[in-house]
């Protein structure tokens, strides 16, 4: 039987609602959000899916490749432009966005969104994951600059080793502030190897 399905995903269950070509509810229900439990269930309950409907979400690039993969017809919708046509809905509930998703991709009335490939999403959070060491690092070579001022010491300009040797040779006599500096030192050296 031609039926469609909508998935409202959440950390730890989805909620499936498969509607059939007039866009009755035929059966509505919950799985664990994992792309084993969700495909066991469209076997059973919704083998002729024509299309599967799912919002962007964090976790949606890893569904919809997963359910790709398992040779699912899952197309996914722009999370603003479904939330629009879900707000005509009078109970906002995990239940009814699912039947709200498997009604909007029976209409076809939805632009569908590109899913970039894993690779693509793997150089992202390189990416950002760098970004991140690399302000950090600027943030405590910044926090390490401000603070020696407040003891009188002036570090001039230098990155890397250089920086290092200069506030090292610059340090008072206090164990305190040495100490201090020497765990800001080693958090930079260890930012800077990763």
């Amino acid at each position: 039987m031609t039926c469609y399905v909508g998935l409202d995903v959440s950390m730890k269950e989805t909620a499936i609602c498969v509607v059939d070509e007039a866009g009755d509810r035929i059966w509505d229900g919950k799985s664990r959000t994992d792309p084993d439990a969700i495909s066991a269930v469209l076997a059973r309950r919704a083998a002729g899916a024509v299309k599967i409907g799912i919002e962007t979400g964090p976790m949606t690039v890893w569904l919809w490749h997963a359910l790709t993969e398992r040779e699912l017809p899952v197309v996914c919708l722009h999370a603003r432009h479904a939330a629009a046509a879900l707000k005509l809905q009078m109970n906002k509930t995990d239940r009814n966005d699912a039947f709200g998703l498997a009604r909007l991709v029976r209409s076809g009335w939805y632009r569908p969104v590109a899913v970039r490939s894993m690779d693509t999403h793997r150089l992202r959070a390189l990416l950002i994951t760098r970004d991140q060491l690399v302000g950090m690092s600027t943030a405590l070579i910044n926090k390490i600059r401000g603070l020696a001022k407040t003891f009188g010491i002036l570090v001039g300009p230098g990155k890397g080793g250089t920086f290092e040797r200069q506030v090292r040779a610059t340090l008072p006599d206090d164990p305190v502030v040495a100490a201090l500096f020497e765990s800001l030192l080693s958090m930079v050296a260890t930012l800077r190897e990763r």
